[in-house]
């Protein structure tokens, strides 16, 4: 497919992959800023260790982006980065991308503390718990306390890390199942609950796709 076609909003997630001196691959998290349909992409710049990044002008990238339930793949390369006014890289403009579908059902495992709140008793206190694992459409949380009915909406909030970079998860759904924990047992979990997404903004959607993206990301890497 082309570029133009996935029509992106300014600020859309995107995942770089450069090649380190030891030939493994570094992944860096940035955002679309700007466009020069034909000509050029303008990225923001990615921060490692709270310090800019330095890329050299040729220098070749592979960029990967979450679109539906799918992962879209494109190689690019280095035409410069500057720093005035703002810290700008750009890189040439993709001849194509590459789509690559996802089962809706396909689930990463992760172990993220969160806070959950029900939007359906307002007069029921946050309680706390763990996601383990999580989709572009749902996810499986453990609690420590049973705190709702199937039919439920529930509020998860976060603070994750998504390639070095931290930010606010936040996850609305709707309890469709409810099990017997198997995850976190260990750590005083007493049920689980399985959620579909549900009532999200294109920004905690956004967010949502990074983070379920960066975790397949790394799991692929661990397995390859």
């Amino acid at each position: 497919m082309k570029f133009e076609d996935l029509k992106l909003a300014y600020g859309y997630p995107l995942q770089l992959q450069t090649s380190s001196l030891s030939g493994q691959p570094e992944r860096f998290s940035c955002r679309l800023i700007g466009c020069l349909p034909g000509r050029a992409l303008l990225l923001s710049v990615p921060k490692l260790s709270g310090k800019l990044v330095r890329f050299r002008a040729g220098q070749k990238i592979v960029v990967r982006l979450m679109i539906d339930n799918g992962i879209g793949v494109f190689a690019g390369m280095v035409e410069a980065q500057t720093t005035e006014p703002y810290p700008i890289l750009h890189l040439s403009f993709p001849e194509s991308v590459t789509f690559k579908g996802i089962r809706s059902a396909t689930r990463v495992t992760v172990h993220e503390k969160i806070e959950i709140t029900s939007v359906s008793d307002l007069t029921a206190s946050p309680v706390t718990g763990f996601i383990a694992d999580i989709s572009v459409n749902g996810c499986r949380i453990e609690l420590f306390s049973d705190v709702a009915e199937l039919g439920d909406m529930l509020e998860l909030q976060a603070v994750v890390d998504i390639l070095g970079l931290k930010h606010s998860l936040v996850l609305k759904g709707i309890v469709r199942s409810r099990v017997d924990p198997t995850e976190n047992i260990e750590e005083g979990a007493l049920v689980s609950y399985g959620i579909e997404f549900s009532d999200l903004s294109d920004d905690e959607r956004l967010i949502m796709y990074a983070y379920v993206f960066s975790h397949m990301a790394h799991q692929d890497q661990i397995a390859g």
